[in-house]
């Protein structure tokens, strides 16, 4: 059992009470959507649904699913359900593949915001006294603000430092004492390699808690985080769809995330059939927000490919967990009849001295053929090494890499943070192939 603090009340419920609340919360949000939101009335109209005959949790399987081409599609306000007087905040994607997802937030959705990050950073035995170095992108990413109103709203003391400057993040996490840390894995292993550059040993620092997330991440890279730092690392799970980080957090018993399902309900349904899976089944999420009123979403389909866990944590709660995300149902890419996801590169990378899981894939197609092309970054100290023990790297990290995923790759070595970043993001893929 964990520490129990009143703002994590609802994570220790009874399913029974905990289904009713969801049932009621989803009652309320459907009639708020079909009344407001066209695109919601006119898809149900067309499956020959109204509200009235969602009558269960289970009936929920019956609304139509709604994809992040549908957000593109009615960019930029036409999924909002209140007038824009009552919205007070708009976060939006990067839009690097188009126009850019488009969320709206009341004061309610903010401060249902803020509530999730709290049970977040209380899964993490985070609280008031703790300083916390928040390095996730501020603006309109929803890494950074999210956890910045939570960790205050909890009492925290919030450092807002965003990415960039590695060795200025570095001498203030020494300075200042830090406790606790928010940003991607990826970024944090660029801060521990940094650290060690300039003689800092995160060891050494109080320093006890590493709040990760933002991207997939694999179990090694965990193991490599958490070895160098000496911290937990945790997993903090959201979308910009449906709120923002908090929608699910790790506790320290690392057995899956805690799904807020109180106010973000959760389904796994097959990829491929559309059809909905029990509990203890490996399929792609779907949520359906129950408390949101700006833009409320009924089953956004995340790509996110997991299972829930409906055992209760050893920590006491009784809110369901989902398994790490093990990769996303369009992460995944084909070479020449082979399925290859980016997780099985990064595992491979993580069993070789000398790179750091820092990667980028090109795809390209020559003369007919698709190609694959993996740029691996290298600590500093191994770039400087002799022009005969790179080429040795480089050949060995093919034959890892073709041993992993079954097929040959060319391998390029390049220095230290040449591959390029998104709010502290490693982008990992580049198709050329239809250029």
């Amino acid at each position: 059992m964990s520490f129990f603090h009143s703002k994590s009340a609802t994570d220790f419920i009874p399913q029974s009470m905990l289904q009713e609340l969801q049932w009621r919360r989803l009652e309320s949000v459907l009639r708020h959507t079909y009344e407001n939101v066209s695109w919601y009335r006119d898809r149900m109209k067309k499956k020959g649904i109204s509200p009235s005959d969602i009558r269960s949790l289970q009936d929920i399987a019956k609304l139509p699913f709604i994809v992040k081409t549908d957000l593109r599609d009615t960019y930029p306000f036409g999924l909002f359900a209140v007038s824009m007087e009552k919205i007070v905040r708009l976060h939006a994607s990067s839009g690097t593949t188009g126009k850019p997802i488009v969320v709206a937030y009341t004061q309610n959705d903010i401060d249902v915001w803020k509530e999730v990050v709290v049970r977040s950073l209380l899964c993490y035995e985070v609280h008031e006294g703790d300083i916390l170095h928040n390095a996730y992108g501020y603006g309109l990413f929803t890494g950074g603000l999210g956890l910045h109103y939570g960790g205050e709203a909890l009492g925290v003391t919030v450092i807002p430092m965003s990415g960039g400057n590695t060795e200025r993040q570095v001498m203030l996490m020494r300075d200042f004492g830090v406790t606790a840390f928010s940003g991607t894995p990826s970024y944090f292993l660029h801060i521990l390699d940094k650290a060690h550059e300039m003689g800092v040993d995160l060891r050494d620092l109080p320093i006890r808690v590493g709040i990760l997330g933002a991207e997939p991440w694999t179990q090694a890279l965990r193991n490599k985080i958490e070895d160098g730092a000496g911290i937990k690392a945790l997993d903090i799970y959201g979308l910009t769809e449906i709120i923002g980080p908090g929608v699910a957090a790790e506790c320290h018993h690392q057995g899956g995330s805690h799904v807020f399902e109180d106010h973000f309900y959760p389904e796994i349904i097959d990829p491929e059939t559309l059809e909905p899976l029990p509990d203890g089944q490996e399929g792609e999420l779907v949520f359906s927000t129950l408390t949101k009123v700006g833009m409320p979403l009924l089953r956004y389909r995340t790509r996110d490919i997991t299972k829930l866990i409906p055992e209760p944590c050893a920590c006491g709660r009784t809110i369901r967990r989902m398994q790490r995300i093990s990769h996303r149902s369009d992460d995944m890419f084909i070479i020449r009849g082979v399925n290859v996801f980016p997780g099985q590169i990064e595992a491979a990378l993580l069993s070789i001295e000398g790179t750091v899981p820092h990667y980028q894939i090109i795809l390209s197609r020559q003369q007919g053929l698709d190609e694959v092309q993996v740029l691996v970054e290298l600590t500093s100290e191994k770039f400087s090494d002799t022009i005969r023990s790179l080429e040795n790297l480089r050949k060995t990290i093919s034959r890892k890499i073709e041993s992993t995923v079954g097929i040959r790759v060319s391998v390029r070595l390049v220095e230290p943070n040449s591959i390029p970043r998104s709010e502290g993001k490693v982008k990992r893929v580049q198709d050329l192939r239809e250029i």
